[in-house]
């Protein structure tokens, strides 16, 4: 035996054997190894020269390529038995596939020689590709997917399962009447997802590319089984099914979840196995060659709370207008619940991103502020009339222009005097507001991973008019709900709070803001006590020791507002707004139906 290699493209071919090594022509042991050289390199043409029958080894050898997709091969010659001046010699080979993603596939068969005419030729068969592939048989290779991990809360209860969904598909080819398909689709589908039309599914389908199937819906398995005798049988409407990570019900987490499972999308697919097998020429399978079972992926955890997310959907849910729910925990910066009825989902993700006034629940940096500089304590006694001005300018006046005259400071803090927090503010440096609010949080710039926040933005302001409507909420000061939670996390916990929603994943800190005194935050959490003590949330009075602060906003020419309540009680900070109220009431009022259930 002389053992020797080749080496062909970064493939080891080893020949073991002496048959035809010191003829003229080529012997069995340098056909054999021409021919699986070729097979390895892709030269099937080739490859298919050296049998003799080029014409059945060709077509079999691109089949499987085909099926394979290998993304590389080796093959080695491990023994050339051949004797004296026979006319037959036999070859026993192994073959190595890379089938991609760390799937390898490896076994041994065997080659057939024959001489003609001096020449020797690879005897062609289907079993030179596999031993068990067998006359009219080809390769057929599945991919076996996992279930996609789940995505859970900070509880280990799921927030994302993998559950089937149904696809249902309609060929516009197949369909017939595509008016009476559509129809009938439609009036089954509607009452899932009103945005299903007869002419949504007929552009739909029109706009379609020739010879491809057009998407009307993807169900639910719970939908789809209670539409499906109505359209099951309809011409040109196809199903098709997998598994996919869904939310409790299809509103549940409508901004936060979608974006967590998109993040994660690597994560959770775990890595697919495959299975081999052979297939009859009547296209039915016949035997498994070789399988690899899938391995599932470890689940995700989040630091979302379900029981927090239910209380703050339910609470915005039966809201007529926009509204949205921001929950964290303070003392973490956790986001517990980010929440939206329908009229905010219409307008994204605005309990994340949207910029609001925050109105007077930005009294909370105002008060902060004052009392930082020394300018006022808490029982410091400050006039809230019914109307002030500034600069020799009207500024917006009480609510209904109440009057308190001279009250301690806590006091027009619980009762909202926007009077008294404009001449604070007007008597303020520029960048006063800019700066307590970056300690609360607000304008601090985070890299959360799976979502975008903007927290808001508190500009400086050189004119002393725009500083006082700033001081009560207005002027140029924005907020979206996710930032005004973090000031009352700020408030509860005596420093801003670095944000996460997955757990073991960084939050980036653009910017570490200064926390705010202690000095600061002992009065003013009171003041935000006595906001439901004898200020303007007394509904929130049977749910404990609630903190806040209630918030009406103009917005546009002045003649509607929002409504916000901020607040905490223990360790969760929430911030609540509702889009176009007028009042801050139903802001207190879906906070009080959140802390009611959480109990």
């Amino acid at each position: 035996m002389i053992p020797r290699t080749v080496a062909l493209s970064g493939v080891v071919l080893l020949l073991v054997g002496g048959c035809g090594l010191f003829s003229s022509r080529p012997g069995p042991d340098e056909v054999a190894n021409d021919f699986l050289t070729r097979v390895v390199n892709g030269d099937l043409d080739g490859a298919a020269a050296a049998t003799d029958d080029p014409g059945g080894a060709r077509d079999l050898l691109g089949k499987v390529r085909e099926v394979l997709k290998p993304t590389g091969l080796r093959a080695a010659v491990e023994q050339v038995r051949a004797s004296g001046e026979s006319a037959t010699a036999e070859a026993d080979v192994k073959y190595d596939w890379d089938l991609g993603h760390g799937h390898a596939w490896s076994y041994q068969a065997r080659l057939e020689l024959r001489r003609e005419e001096d020449a020797w030729k690879v005897r062609w068969a289907p079993s030179l590709v596999h031993p068990k592939l067998g006359a009219q048989q080809v390769l057929g290779l599945v991919e076996v997917k996992p279930d996609p991990a789940p995505v859970l809360d900070r509880d280990g209860v799921p927030l994302l399962s993998p559950e089937v969904v149904v696809s249902v598909l309609l060929d516009p080819g197949e369909a017939g009447d595509l008016d009476a398909v559509a129809g009938s689709l439609a009036a089954a589908l509607s009452p899932i997802d009103a945005a299903i039309t007869p002419r949504s599914i007929t552009e739909g389908a029109s706009n379609a590319p020739s010879g491809q199937v057009y998407q009307v819906a993807a169900l639910r398995d719970a939908d789809y089984q209670s539409v499906k005798p109505a359209i099951y049988d309809l011409p040109g409407v196809r199903f098709t099914s997998q598994k996919t990570l869904l939310a409790p019900s299809r509103t549940f987490g409508s901004q936060v979840l979608p974006a967590v499972r998109r993040f994660v999308e690597e994560d959770i697919a775990g890595r697919a196995g495959l299975r081999v097998y052979t297939v009859n020429a009547a296209g039915e399978e016949v035997e498994t060659l070789h399988e690899l079972l899938p391995e599932p992926a470890r689940a995700i955890r989040t630091v979302l709370s379900r029981t927090v997310m239910t209380a703050a959907e339910d609470a915005v849910e039966p809201v007529p207008g926009a509204a949205m729910l921001v929950a964290l925990s303070a003392s973490t910066g956790d986001v517990l619940a980010v929440a939206q009825n329908g009229p905010a989902d219409a307008e994204g993700a605005v309990a994340l991103t949207g910029q609001y006034p925050p109105g007077s629940t930005f009294k909370v940096v105002t008060a902060a502020a004052a009392l930082a500089s020394g300018r006022a304590t808490a029982d410091s006694p400050v006039p809230c009339p019914g109307r002030t001005t500034v600069g020799g300018r009207r500024i917006v006046p009480n609510d209904r222009e109440f009057d308190k005259g001279t009250i301690p400071l806590r006091t027009a803090f619980a009762v909202s005097c926007n009077t008294t927090f404009a001449q604070l503010a007007a008597e303020m440096a520029p960048d006063e507001l800019t700066r307590t609010a970056d300690s609360f949080g607000l304008g601090v710039d985070f890299g959360i991973p799976a979502v975008t926040t903007i927290t808001g933005s508190a500009p400086p302001a050189t004119d002393v008019v725009e500083r006082a409507e700033d001081g009560f909420g207005q002027g140029k000061v924005l907020a979206s709900p996710f930032g005004m939670a973090l000031v009352a996390a700020t408030a509860a916990s005596g420093e801003a709070p670095v944000p996460s929603v997955l757990a073991d994943r960084e939050t980036e800190v653009r910017r570490k803001p200064a926390p705010p005194s202690p000095a600061v935050l002992e009065p003013l959490r009171a003041m935000m006590r006595e906001v439901v003590e004898s200020g303007s949330a007394p509904q929130l009075k049977p749910f404990g020791d609630v903190r806040g602060k209630t918030g009406t906003a103009q917005f546009g020419d002045g003649t509607n507002s929002h409504g916000w309540f901020i607040g905490y009680r223990g360790d969760v900070a929430f911030a609540t707004l509702l889009l176009g109220t007028n009042s801050s009431v139903p802001a207190v009022e879906a906070s009080a139906r959140f802390l009611g259930a959480l109990g």
